[in-house]
């Protein structure tokens, strides 16, 4: 018996498919387009032989079934069993194994590499009574725009300072968290998140604001803001937003592509800090990589990565690679104090690898432990940070390398050229970690083996 099903879907889509097992189209529909323009193609579950009754608003279903309501785009689909995702399709939806580990897996497409594209300091919100600023958010999502369509990566990580709170007047800076992930989320490519030392600090007064020709008229698009109405609402708020309401805010409106969590409680105020596994295409228990994200602190209390977290690694990380034979890599915003130890002098040389090196490196206020643990675990390759915009070099630290990301945003200081690092795993016999920097201009550079 075959089961008639309306759904609302994610407004996504890209040369990735959503997949959700075991369905196909009525009818022989390949694909659809929505209002972006942008082709999906679609594969469809399998549900329970009974009728459905969803809602106009929702979408009623069995409970180990998860989707995203965004849009109001309707569709009427038939499923039939055809268990077998194409070889190409990443598995977007949670399966039993990613519901068991809180939607934590990910899974390599058979035969191929898993391309990581890193996203940093890209500062939206800046300015937003101005030309300048919009101007500048858009020229943040035409780079990542471009990126992704030129890599077309699998994963992204967004490495903290999304936005410049500081910069923001607003009651919830969700709204422009928002815009900083709309491209990954446009194109159905799965993302990460960690805070950075701007994404809750509290609003920081403009001097001009007091001269004579006083504060201006500050207009704040209120996050309850419906695009089906059209109806906008204001509401401005000096305060910041806290850790907890942006992710709180990313992880519902975005499930289920954004991977990103909370953490556990104990290490708050610290949020985001936890681990994704990504699996081999056959098997969701064979782990082929672990990817750590920690929260470095600032914004809202000290640059910072705590004992407790430190600890919390360490306990996390013999849990689940009690041997480190699975490759470990790490992603925080600021970098550590060990990041000026290898710095170089002028310039980029071997063994670094890079192209710019325009800034002293801005560490963390104090370290408590993490560098030491991470020093010591042979299965750590490599340490991938932000905060500096002038600075995009990989160089080696005993036996791990330490590597800045490229500044991607176009909001923050600095007119250097944008781009973003792009991270490529390769094999589960054969483990190869490499890393390259694309920029906006379309030239790749700065190509580095991370696992030699």
């Amino acid at each position: 018996m075959e089961v008639t099903l309306i759904a609302q879907l994610p407004g996504i889509g890209t040369r990735n498919r959503i997949y959700l097992p075991g369905c196909k189209l009525q009818n022989n529909l390949q694909s659809i387009r929505l209002f972006n323009q942008i082709p999906i193609d679609l594969h469809l579950p399998k549900f329970p032989t009974k009728q459905l009754s969803p809602s106009p608003m929702e979408l009623r279903r069995p409970p180990p079934v998860h989707l995203s309501i965004a849009l109001a785009c309707l569709l009427f689909v038939s499923c039939s069993a055809d268990p077998q995702p194409p070889d190409d399709v990443i598995e977007l939806i949670p399966t039993p194994a990613t519901r068991l580990h809180g939607g934590s897996v990910l899974r390599m497409r058979r035969g191929a590499p898993f391309k990581i594209a890193i996203f940093a300091d890209l500062h939206f919100g800046e300015d937003a009574w101005t030309d300048w600023g919009p101007a500048q958010d858009a020229n943040s999502a035409r780079v990542m725009s471009d990126i992704l369509d030129a890599e077309k990566p699998d994963f992204v990580v967004y490495l903290g300072d999304l936005v410049t709170a500081n910069n923001v007047p607003i009651a919830n800076a969700s709204s422009y968290w928002g815009q900083a992930t709309s491209p990954a989320r446009e194109r159905g490519v799965p993302w990460a998140s960690v805070f950075g030392n701007h994404d809750d600090a509290s609003f920081e007064w403009p001097i001009e604001w007091f001269s004579g020709p006083g504060i201006p008229e500050v207009r704040c698009p209120d996050e309850t803001n419906s695009s089906c109405s059209g109806e906008v609402r204001y509401s401005c708020s000096f305060k910041g937003t806290q850790r907890l309401v942006l992710m709180k805010n990313e992880v519902e409106q975005n499930a289920p592509l954004s991977r990103s969590k909370f953490g556990p409680k104990e290490l708050w105020p610290s949020v985001s800090n936890y681990v994704l596994q990504l699996s081999s295409p056959d098997d969701p228990k064979s782990p082929v990589l672990f990817m750590y994200f920690l929260d470095s602190g600032g914004g809202s209390y000290p640059e910072v990565i705590s004992s407790a977290q430190a600890k919390w690694f360490e306990r996390k990380s013999r849990e689940i690679n009690p041997e480190s034979k699975v490759p470990e890599i790490i992603f925080w915003h600021i970098p550590s104090k060990a990041y000026k130890k290898v710095a170089p002098w002028f310039g980029v040389r071997k063994p670094c690898v890079g192209s710019i090196n325009k800034e002293g490196v801005a560490a963390q206020e104090a370290e408590f432990g993490i560098m030491d643990m991470l020093a010591k675990r042979p299965s750590v390759k490599a340490i991938f940070v932000g905060h500096n915009h002038g600075l995009d070099w990989c160089c080696p630290y005993e036996k791990l390398w330490l590597c800045y990301a490229r500044h991607t945003g176009y909001g923050g200081y600095g007119n250097w050229a944008r781009g973003a690092r792009m991270v490529e795993v390769t094999g589960e016999q054969d483990f190869s970690l490499k890393s390259w920097i694309r920029m906006e201009d379309g030239k790749v550079h700065s190509e580095v083996v991370l696992s030699s």
